[in-house]
C-alpha cells in the first residue's frame, strides 16, 4: 500500500516492506495484534527479553575488530537468537551477521544495490522480525522497508504506510539509531524508531527548519504514525530508550541552534505516551554533541541494557577539543539523568556510533556492542566491568 504523502516530486516511490511471521521470545505463543498467534522456535521459547544484571558483569572483557572497510553510516542490532547484525552502506546496502556473540563474522549480504543506509534497524520481540530502512539516495530520497525473518540472512521489501507528521512532512529515517519494541505499560509490544524530518533538503538554509521526531507502528510495521516532532528545532540524528516504567528518553544531536540553547551538548526530551509526543526539554550538562570547536554534532550510539527492574543506560559519542576522535562511551544507572561514568575506547578516528546490547540466554548474553566509523568501521564489545574500570557497580546502583 502506497503512502500518498510520499508521491510528490521529492518522493516519487512508495515506501515497501515485507510483512511475514516468524518466531518470537517471549512464550510459545503469544497474541498479535490481530488476534492471531505466532508459534514461538524451541530456541526462543521461555527467553525473557530483560535478565539479570550478573553477565554483564565479572571479569572485565574489550576488543575490537574492522566490520567493514569502505563507505559509511554503521548501525548494530542484536536479533533475538543473540545473532548481532551490522549494517552500513551509502552506495549498497549491506548486512553482516555473527552467530557467536561477536567473535566471528559472516559474509556480506546485499540487501539492496543501489542502497543508501535509512538509519537504525529495528528488531521486533514479539516476531522475531527484523526491519532495516533503505533509502535512494542522501534524503529527501524515496524509501525502501526491508524485512527479514530469518535473523538477517534473507530479506524481502513490500509496500507500507507511513504518515506524516502534523506539519505534512513524511519523516526521514536516516542516522537515527536503531529503534525498539516497548516492553512495558499500555504500549507494550509497539515499534517505535527515531527518525527526522529535512523540511525539504539538507542544504544549510533549511536548516532551522530540521527537526527530529519518531514512528511508531502497532501492527507489527505494516502502518507507521510519526510522532509530534521533538521540541527543538535545528536538531536531527536521534535515539531512544524505554526505561522500565514505560517512560521514552529521547536523545537527540542538534546542529544549529535556533533558541539560544547550546548546540554542542546533547538535548534531551521525554514521552509520556509510548513515543507519540516529547516533553521537558532539556540540554544535558555531562553528554557533549561531536568535537566542541563547531556547531555542528555528531550521530551518538545509545542502548538501555536489557536489565530487569533497572534503568543502565550507555551512550556513545566523541570526547574531542577538535575533530572527529577520543571516541567515548558513558554509563548512567539512573535512566539518563546523570552520567557518572566514561571510558575511552580509542584516541584515533571516531565518527558515527552505534550501540545494542546482548540478549539473555544467547551467545550475546553480557555484551556490549559498538559500532563505529573509523576508516570503514570497526567493531568494540566489551562488558560493564570494563566501563566500570575498578569500581563497584553496587557504589552506582540506586539504593
Amino acid at each position: 500500500m502506497r503512502n500518498a504523502a510520499m508521491r510528490n516530486a521529492a518522493m516519487t516511490k512508495g515506501t515497501r516492506m515485507l510483512v511475514v511471521v516468524t518466531t518470537i521470545a517471549f512464550a510459545v505463543q503469544i497474541a498479535r495484534a490481530d488476534g492471531s498467534g505466532a508459534e514461538v522456535s524451541a530456541a526462543n521459547a521461555g527467553k525473557a527479553a530483560e535478565g539479570s544484571l550478573a553477565p554483564f558483569l565479572g571479569e572485565a572483557k574489550f576488543d575490537t575488530q574492522q566490520v567493514y572497510a569502505s563507505e559509511r553510516f554503521p548501525n548494530v542490532v542484536v536479533a533475538l537468537d543473540g545473532t548481532i547484525l551490522a549494517t552500513w552502506g551509502n552506495k549498497s546496502y549491506k548486512v553482516r551477521r555473527s552467530e557467536d556473540g561477536g567473535a566471528t563474522w559472516g559474509p556480506e549480504i546485499i540487501v539492496a544495490d543501489p542502497g543508501f543506509q535509512g538509519g537504525g534497524a529495528v528488531v521486533d520481540e514479539r516476531t522475531g522480525e527484523i526491519l532495516v530502512f533503505v533509502e535512494g539516495g542522501h534524503p529527501p530520497a524515496p524509501l525502501t522497508v526491508y524485512r527479514s525473518r530469518d535473523q538477517g540472512r534473507t530479506w524481502t521489501a513490500e509496500d507500507v504506510t507511513i504518515a506524516p507528521d502534523a506539519k505534512g512532512n513524511v519523516p526521514s529515517m536516516h542516522m537515527n539509531e536503531h529503534g525498539i519494541t516497548l516492553r512495558h505499560g499500555p504500549h507494550a509490544g509497539r515499534l517505535l524508531r527515531p527518525t527526522r524530518s529535512y523540511a525539504g533538503g539538507n542544504q544549510r538554509a533549511a536548516w532551522p527548519d530540521h527537526y527530529t521526531n519518531a514512528i511508531y507502528s502497532d501492527d507489527r510495521g505494516t502502518t507507521w504514525r510519526t510522532s509530534a516532532p521533538f521540541p527543538a528545532m535545528g536538531t536531527g540524528e536521534a535515539t531512544l530508550a524505554e526505561l522500565f516504567d514505560g517512560r521514552i528518553y529521547y536523545n537527540s544531536r542538534r546542529h544549529l541552534s535556533t533558541d539560544g540553547l547550546n548546540p554542542r551538548r546533547r538535548h534531551i526530551a521525554w514521552s509520556m505516551d509510548g513515543g507519540a509526543t516529547w516533553q521537558d526539554l532539556s540540554v544535558s550538562d555531562e553528554l557533549p554533541d561531536g568535537d566542541q570547536n563547531r556547531d555542528y554534532g555528531l550521530m551518538a550510539g545509545l542502548v538501555r541494557l536489557p536489565v530487569k527492574d533497572h534503568d543502565i543506560l550507555i551512550f556513545s559519542n566523541i570526547d574531542s577539543a577538535e575533530g572527529r576522535q577520543r571516541g567515548m562511551v558513558w554509563a548512567s544507572f539512573d535512566g539518563g539523568k546523570t552520567w557518572p561514568l566514561k571510558r575511552l575506547v580509542t584516541e584515533g578516528s571516531f565518527a558515527y556510533s552505534s550501540l545494542d546490547a546482548g540478549r539473555p540466554g544467547t551467545p550475546s548474553e553480557g555484551w556490549i556492542y559498538l559500532l563505529f566509523e573509523s576508516s570503514g568501521a570497526t567493531m568494540a564489545r566489551f562488558n560493564l566491568t570494563w566501563i566500570l574500570d575498578g569500581r563497584d557497580v553496587k557504589e552506582f546502583l540506586p539504593r
